[in-house]
């Protein structure tokens, strides 16, 4: 499969709140790194050396900035490209004053293909991508062989890979391109597991809502 032709997203059009909008103008400079394919130097980036987790589409961010205010010796990385997502995350990052978190307006792959070094992340964490569940749409998943290659060749030996999603058969087609990746383990969701523990997010409260069940999938690099 030719990465270049599966994007990590579909821009929908949302409503911006004048709240977001404010968010995006005053706070972007604070948070936000610009689109490029410039490689990215985490520490520089942050300020700091740290263990980096990657969140992709993190929606509108409340379950990245839950994580980044519970877990400041750890450094947040966010991509998406929903600005109405971006501005609200934006601006709770502001006002829990977080200075953990980094904003990338920008196509995943992209992200991972151009501008993350190999063995750079120590998490990497995709919660309830479009499960695309027309058969003819199933092309157009995130996950796929590929992507599961690129993905985990940016994770640290020992780095995990957590995937969260409310559709039954898009799990069981994650399990196979993942089981499929020689470099990625699957581990069992232990509680109390710092890098497994997640807050409830929009997608998967409607998902609970619609009688779904969640299911989480966690992956070992094991080089």
């Amino acid at each position: 499969m030719n990465l270049r032709a599966v994007r990590s997203f579909v821009r929908r059009a949302g409503r911006m709140t004048d709240a977001q909008q404010r968010a995006l103008l005053e706070l972007w400079p604070r948070y936000g790194v610009r689109a490029g394919d410039n490689p990215l130097e985490l520490a520089t980036l942050f300020g700091r050396s740290a263990p980096c987790t990657l969140e992709i589409g993190f929606g509108n961010g409340d379950h990245l900035a839950t994580r980044a205010a519970a877990e400041p010796q750890r450094n947040f990385l966010g991509v998406e490209v929903h600005r109405p997502g971006i501005g609200h995350l934006l601006r709770a990052a502001s006002v829990a004053g977080l200075a953990n978190l980094r904003v990338i307006e920008q196509d995943a792959v992209e992200v991972l293909r151009l501008r993350i070094a190999p063995e750079a992340l120590d998490e990497a964490q995709i919660l309830f991508p479009d499960p695309w569940p027309k058969k003819r749409h199933h092309k157009r998943r995130l996950i796929q062989p590929d992507f599961a290659i690129l993905v985990a060749s940016r994770l640290r030996r020992g780095g995990r890979l957590h995937l969260a999603t409310d559709w039954e058969p898009y799990a069981q087609h994650m399990r196979l391109v993942l089981d499929a990746c020689a470099s990625l383990a699957p581990l069992a969701l232990q509680a109390g597991d710092g890098q497994a523990v997640r807050a409830a997010t929009r997608f998967e409260q409607r998902g609970l809502r619609l009688g779904h069940a969640v299911c989480d999938l966690v992956y070992e690099h094991a080089g």
